[in-house]
């Protein structure tokens, strides 16, 4: 399970899991609890990258980030980190 530490959103943390570029789980801790759940059933089953590149950009409000973009943010780290240890 990797854990993100987000910046500039409400949600402080997403956990995520990914195998072999497959997101298997994605949990937000804090933020809008069920917005961030069903995005969390969306990504499901999805391929990492696909969903990093889909998100990333994504604002809320007048704010330059949203929870999705840290989500990508988060996919991305993750996938790098998974490359350095294959």
């Amino acid at each position: 399970m990797y854990k993100f530490k987000t910046k500039g959103v409400c949600s402080a943390e997403i956990r995520l899991d990914i195998k072999d570029g497959i997101i298997r789980e994605v949990e937000f801790l804090g933020g809008c609890d069920g917005n961030l759940k069903g995005i969390g059933k969306l990504v499901k089953g999805r391929k990492a990258l696909e969903v990093a590149q889909m998100l990333k950009g994504t604002r809320c409000g007048y704010k330059n980030t949203s929870c999705p973009d840290q989500l990508s943010l988060a996919i991305e780290e993750a996938l790098k980190l998974e490359e350095v240890r294959s």
